[in-house]
């Protein structure tokens, strides 16, 4: 799934495919990929692998929501946002009262998509002059989210 993400969407993400095949296509990356990040969700639809997305650890109250993807195919049809709520159940559940993620600014699929679902910009995440500018949003988390 990564590694059709970086391909699909290459602009979405911070890494590359580059980054992760040829000498960085190692077991023990990918390996500490999944150990370090302590939840990975994948989705599936109609029996097939069709997104994934990645949260990190609480910190200071703050889970981040990183490396969501969607497949085309699948797109428009609520995946996106059963990802995102999979990690804010999981998130409420390890004590967590936000859900942040950064966003590519051009992205505008993905912003509509975090807007829908209770996530509020909150400025920039990126410096002056990054050539893919990114936005911070973030979703509060009550008992009830």
């Amino acid at each position: 799934m990564r590694l059709a993400a970086l391909t699909e969407a290459p602009a979405a993400f911070g890494s590359t495919v580059a980054d992760w095949t040829g000498p960085g296509d190692t077991e023990s990356r990918w390996r500490n990929r999944l150990t370090d990040v302590p939840l990975n969700l994948l989705a599936d639809l109609d029996g097939r692998p069709v997104g994934m997305a990645s949260a990190t650890a609480p910190e200071n109250g703050e889970v981040e929501l990183i490396s969501m993807w969607v497949a085309p195919a699948a797109r428009g049809r609520g995946v996106g946002a059963s990802l995102v709520q999979a990690i804010v159940a999981w998130a409420g559940a390890q004590g967590a009262t936000k859900l942040c993620l950064d966003v590519r600014q051009a992205n505008r699929f993905a912003i509509d998509l975090y807007e829908r679902i209770g996530f509020v910009d909150v400025g920039w995440a990126s410096e002056a002059g990054d050539p893919f500018p990114e936005r911070r949003m973030v979703r509060e988390l009550t008992s009830a989210s």
